[in-house]
């Protein structure tokens, strides 16, 4: 069923799709700003924050890719239904832990969910829609969108202080039941009727043991020692899960990742910047929250706010930069923006016990969202016409996994370079110093993304029979490919 703008049934079918994304990134917003107080009440270790965080990545990453084929394959309205029920439910469970571990499962079975929802939104507008309606449906998706992703740290932020960090996952529950009514009442059923061959169950359960292996060393080796046999266990099922997963994509007819897109340098080059400029920012997302609530005293509701700024700039210029880069070519921003991202970061460094908002918060996350705006849109972009037309959706699922991948290995890093171990993070001395040191190592990631960035063609952008209809709505797409920044990175 093609569906025309301005009826009902389109009002229904992206009130459904906002609904079931933006509960995805209220939900990510809500957990950094909930972070220092989860670890307080649960007493969790630094290790025990990285794997609330990681827990929910590892499962994203692994799994979108494969949860992008379901859609095509089963049902797009079915798996996006399935995912909204899972997040909701694994949501509840979040709510109700009363342990570290606990919370970390059930993490991870949330990031599951978003696995099966993160890629439904944007088919399901790109199924349902008349081609001549797609570019607005999928503008108002993504403006919306931002709307929510602007006001969840200051929700997060009121419902950790009104009762508990719990309500924050509890607050799911009642959105998942509108997401899933309004899907039924409104959201036609669509699939790929051409896919033929297998789903690459294989590939995505070893691409999963390798990450699960390498993010659980470099989480526990810095506690445990590198000599523990847990820790060399995990080393050897990381390494040996990534290369058996490399082999079985060369070999495949129907691999899960295409190797030969990897053929295209700026397609390579454009998904390295994304994977060092997304640690860069997982890395420091996650300590901000900790530095203000612990360093500074902010309250969560204030630490959710001071980085408001950043989303805001993300929403008036990530159009205008993508307009841009379709004008004159992505090279000069994609160098351009992660300098001034590492500009954003080091301005950071003022933020200490005692520091000001206005005079050491505000122009660092004002820089910090400036450099990401000028960058978000283009690689975008990039990625997606680096490839012929028909390997977009791919190409857009392994950007979206390398983003995720960037960030879980970075909470997963850099607190042991940052010196933070045990319940360190609960000192404001030992966590500024751990603070200053992450922004350094961040700083020099996103200085080598923007170094990448020179060898990027700056003709991918131009009019030609690559990719005639892949541009048509990524200036103004916030939350295209690596939805800029990806949920738990905008609190």
């Amino acid at each position: 069923m093609t569906v025309r703008w301005g009826t009902a049934r389109a009002r229904g079918v992206l009130a459904t799709t906002i609904l079931g994304s933006g509960m995805a990134m209220l939900d990510g917003s809500i957990v950094n700003v909930a972070l220092p107080r989860i670890g307080k009440e649960l007493n969790a270790s630094v290790a025990g924050l990285q794997w609330i965080l990681d827990g929910y990545l590892l499962a994203l990453a692994s799994l979108i890719l494969i949860a992008g084929s379901l859609g095509d394959r089963y049902g797009r309205r079915r798996t996006f239904v399935v995912g909204v029920v899972w997040f909701g439910a694994a949501s509840v469970l979040c709510g109700l832990a009363v342990s570290t571990p606990m919370l970390v499962v059930t993490r991870v079975l949330q990031g599951i969910g978003g696995a099966l929802l993160t890629p439904g939104s944007l088919a399901i507008l790109q199924a349902t829609f008349a081609r001549e309606d797609r570019g607005r449906a999928i503008g108002a998706w993504s403006g919306l969108g931002g709307i929510a992703a602007a006001v969840g740290p200051l929700v997060g932020g009121l419902l950790v202080q009104v009762w508990s960090w719990r309500l924050g996952f509890l607050i799911n529950l009642p959105i998942a039941v509108v997401c899933v009514w309004l899907a039924g009442k409104y959201v036609p059923e669509s699939r790929d009727e051409t896919v033929t061959g297998k789903l690459d169950v294989r590939g995505s359960v070893l691409g999963a043991l390798g990450l699960a292996g390498v993010t659980a060393a470099l989480v526990e080796a810095p506690g445990r020692g590198v000599a523990d046999p847990l820790v060399l266990g995990a080393v050897v099922a990381g390494i040996g899960g990534l290369a058996v997963f490399v082999w079985l994509q060369v070999r495949e007819a129907a691999p899960l990742v295409p190797p030969a897109m990897f053929a295209d340098r700026t397609f390579s080059l454009s998904n390295g910047l994304t994977f060092v400029v997304y640690a860069a920012l997982g890395g420091v997302m996650m300590l901000l929250v900790l530095q203000l609530q612990v360093s500074l005293g902010y309250s969560p509701t204030a630490a959710g706010i001071a980085g408001l700024p950043i989303t805001i700039i993300m929403l008036l210029l990530s159009g205008r930069s993508g307009a841009l880069a379709q004008r004159i070519g992505p090279r000069t921003q994609l160098v351009v923006g992660p300098l001034v991202l590492a500009a954003g970061m080091l301005l950071l460094m003022r933020v200490a016990p005692g520091a000001s908002y206005l005079g050491s918060v505000l122009p660092g996350v004002v820089v910090f969202g400036l450099g990401l705006a000028t960058m978000v849109a283009p690689v975008t972009a990039t990625v997606l016409a680096a490839v012929p037309d028909e390997h977009a959706g791919v190409a857009s699922g392994v950007n979206n996994a390398i983003a995720r991948a960037g960030s879980l290995i970075a909470i997963a890093v850099l607190p042991a370079i940052a010196g933070l171990g045990g319940e360190s993070y609960a000192d404001p001395g030992a966590l500024t110093a751990g603070w200053r040191m992450s922004l350094l190592v961040c700083a020099g990631l996103a200085v080598l993304g923007g170094l990448l960035a020179v060898g990027v063609r700056n003709s991918v952008l131009a009019p030609g029979p690559v990719v005639p209809q892949q541009k048509m709505d990524l200036g103004n797409c916030l939350h295209c490919a690596v939805e800029a920044p990806p949920a738990h990175l905008r609190g």
